[in-house]
Parts: C-alpha cells; sequence; structure tokens
C-alpha cells in the first residue's frame, strides 16, 4: 500500500474551542493550537482523499486545507457536529460533477436522509448536494478503491464507528471499546482517539480513560482529538503526557507506516 497521510480538520468537541461565551484561559488563548474547529479529518491513502466527518464547520476546514476534490466521505455517526455542514459538499459536486458518496451505518444515512430530506425529494430544488448513501456491510468496506476496516465503538449507549487503513485508525467519539475490537486494533502504528477533558464524561473518553486505552491497544504512537476547552491548554497538558502521546491539533499532518 501507499504512504498513508493524516490531516486534523478540526479537532474541538461539539462546541469548538474557544466556546461561546467563555473567558476561561483557554478560551482567552492566543496560541493557535487551542483554537479548534468541530473534529474532522481528510484521510490520503492510494491517491485518493477521504474526509471522515462533515460538521458545521466545514466549508471552512476545506478552504484552509485547499480541497478541490473528495473521493469519498466516511461518516462516524449521526449527531450533528458531525454531519451538519454536509450541504458544503455541493460544491464540490458542482465542481467534479459527480454526486458524493457518503459511507456510513444505516442509522447515520436514515439520519442523513431526514435532515438533507431536501436532497432526496423527488422534485429537487437546482443545486441541492447529490448525495450517494452507500451503506456498511460487514466489518470491512472499499471507499473508491480503499479498504478499511471498521471498528465499533460505544458513545454511552449510541453506536459509532472507528476506521483503521493499513497501519492507521481513527476513533471519536467513544467512551467504551469492547474486548473483541481493542484485538482488531493491535499492531497499529497511529491511533486517533478522542479524550474530551479531565474529568469524567457519560458518553467520552476522559483524558486519564484514553491514556489507558492507548496503554492497552500499544501503538507505536497516538494523538488525541475531539478536545474540549475542560481539558486544558494545549502546551499544559502536553507536558504531562507519555512520549509517544500527544494532543492533534487543526492542521496537523500525520504521516503513517503503511
Amino acid at each position: 500500500m501507499s504512504p498513508i497521510g493524516l490531516e486534523f480538520l478540526g479537532t474541538g468537541t461539539s462546541q469548538g474551542v474557544p466556546v461561546i461565551g467563555c473567558a476561561c484561559s483557554v478560551c482567552r488563548s492566543n496560541d493557535p493550537h487551542d483554537q479548534r474547529l468541530r473534529t474532522s479529518a481528510l484521510l490520503h491513502a492510494g491517491g485518493k482523499q477521504l474526509l471522515i466527518d462533515a460538521g458545521p464547520d466545514l466549508r471552512q476546514q476545506l478552504l484552509r486545507a485547499r480541497v478541490d476534490r473528495l473521493d469519498a466521505v466516511l461518516l462516524t455517526h449521526e449527531h450533528m457536529d458531525h454531519i451538519s455542514g454536509i450541504d458544503d459538499l455541493r460544491a464540490l459536486n458542482f465542481r467534479m460533477k459527480r454526486p458524493m458518496d457518503l459511507i456510513s451505518g444505516p442509522a447515520t444515512l436514515d439520519a442523513i436522509r431526514r435532515v438533507y430530506s431536501y436532497a432526496f425529494a423527488k422534485e429537487r430544488y437546482p443545486g441541492v448536494p447529490e448525495l450517494n448513501l452507500v451503506p456498511i456491510e460487514g466489518r470491512s468496506f472499499s471507499a473508491d478503491g480503499i479498504r478499511l476496516d471498521v471498528i465499533h465503538v460505544m458513545h454511552h449507549r449510541m453506536p459509532v464507528l472507528g476506521f483503521r487503513v493499513g497501519g492507521l485508525a481513527y476513533i471519536t467519539d467513544a467512551k467504551t471499546i469492547d474486548a473483541e475490537e481493542v484485538e482488531r486494533l493491535r499492531g497499529v502504528d497511529t491511533l486517533v482517539l478522542n479524550a474530551l477533558r479531565i474529568e469524567e464524561h457519560v458518553s467520552h473518553l476522559n483524558l486519564k480513560e484514553a491514556l489507558a486505552m492507548v496503554e492497552r491497544i500499544a501503538p507505536k504512537r497516538a494523538f488525541f482529538t475531539h478536545i474540549s476547552h475542560l481539558l486544558g491548554r494545549h502546551d499544559d497538558v502536553s507536558r504531562g503526557l507519555p512520549g509517544n502521546v500527544a494532543l492533534a491539533y487543526d492542521g496537523l499532518r500525520v504521516d503513517v507506516e503503511a
């Protein structure tokens, strides 16, 4: 397999960082590492560009990353901070002159049909996004020729999809990961995992839990994403992390051993 790369388009939680109206030290920080758009990433593999999640900041993220094409969009789950930017994909429909494949589980695709009902109407208004909904069936799937494995995690009571391709695994919005899924992550070179804040949370791993999960999976290195302002300032938290663990930040690009 050709080299794999990942660009973090956004590393913030559902409110982003800074949070509207908040005057904490993180939200007032001038460090660009503390300015986080909603969680999203761009996966480069086999000459293809795959978007992981399409939240409310998608237009800004794609402009900043100078994205002029996408080969498919992978959706982890149906919460709005992961799907509410899908309408902006219509700009790429116009440019690429074809529908965009949205790949996910049945529940997420059902939510897409509800939220974006105008895109699936029998008589569609000109200019609405052209979306091709592709359900994931089984433990692996192909996205425009790129083979990925599905990692099932739980976001409190909501199933969420993680993705593994080669030596990279990307997981967000996890609270628990069953032993069987942990085994399917063995040998991964680079693990991306959510780490929301210091205190425990009902539906997200906190920092202590995320570090324990990294130790359990034992990747060569790990990057934390889906970060709240309640985790603390980037530099302060980074100083306390193990040598193979780092906080991701918006715009970070990493290359992965295939």
